[in-house]
């Protein structure tokens, strides 16, 4: 049954039928559970080893950089919604992929603004993530699918061993322990991937 209609008109001069429904078929969730690192180098990192790398801008900067230089504004819209929307196809079929495996999804609770304010040089990269986009995702999926999706506060979590629960002398630590993307714990002599 249909619930709202409206119209909606894109960056590119292009219209679309935004249709809700009020009765949508329930997705049955997996039976697993999941941890997933939000990060700027891959957008997102689950406990299981899967990635996801949402790196558009990248990929199209040198055809953006020409069109920005020739002054073709419906070139340069173009480039920007075909960077859209393969990000979001990208979270989409990762986001899909996680609710249908896993009946617990534990997700960190990363603030984007924390990173896209003026003295830091990380705002590109924040924003090309899409992490907001993901956790919006993961909200109304697990919803629909039953799913359970917990957002938990990440303070010391790549300096704690998940094994012993301890922050030993080897863990990195502050800005100046970031390039430390892997370590071993000194206490119990687990190795850890930061991501």
């Amino acid at each position: 049954q249909i619930n709202t209609l409206e119209i909606v008109q894109d960056s590119r001069n292009r219209w679309y039928a935004c249709i809700t429904v009020k009765d949508f078929p329930k997705q049955i969730s997996g039976k697993g559970s999941v941890g997933i690192d939000l990060g700027l180098k891959e957008s997102a990192t689950t406990s299981n080893g899967d990635k996801l790398t949402t790196k558009q801008t990248q990929k199209w900067a040198k055809k953006l950089a020409v069109a920005q230089r020739a002054k073709n504004k419906h070139r340069v819209k173009a480039i920007h919604a075909k960077i859209k929307n393969s990000r979001l196809d990208a979270i989409h079929k990762f986001t899909t992929k996680l609710v249908k495996d896993n009946a617990l999804i534990v997700v960190g609770d990363v603030k984007s603004r924390s990173f896209t304010n003026k003295r830091t040089k990380l705002a590109k990269s924040t924003y090309d993530a899409g992490w907001f986009e993901l956790k919006r995702q993961l909200e109304y999926k697990c919803k629909y699918a039953g799913c359970q999706l917990e957002i938990v506060n990440e303070s010391y979590t790549t300096q704690t061993c998940s094994h012993c629960l301890k922050i030993s002398d080897s863990s990195p630590k502050g800005r100046a322990g970031l390039g430390i993307r892997g370590w071993r714990c000194a206490e119990c002599g687990t190795w850890h991937d930061r991501d």
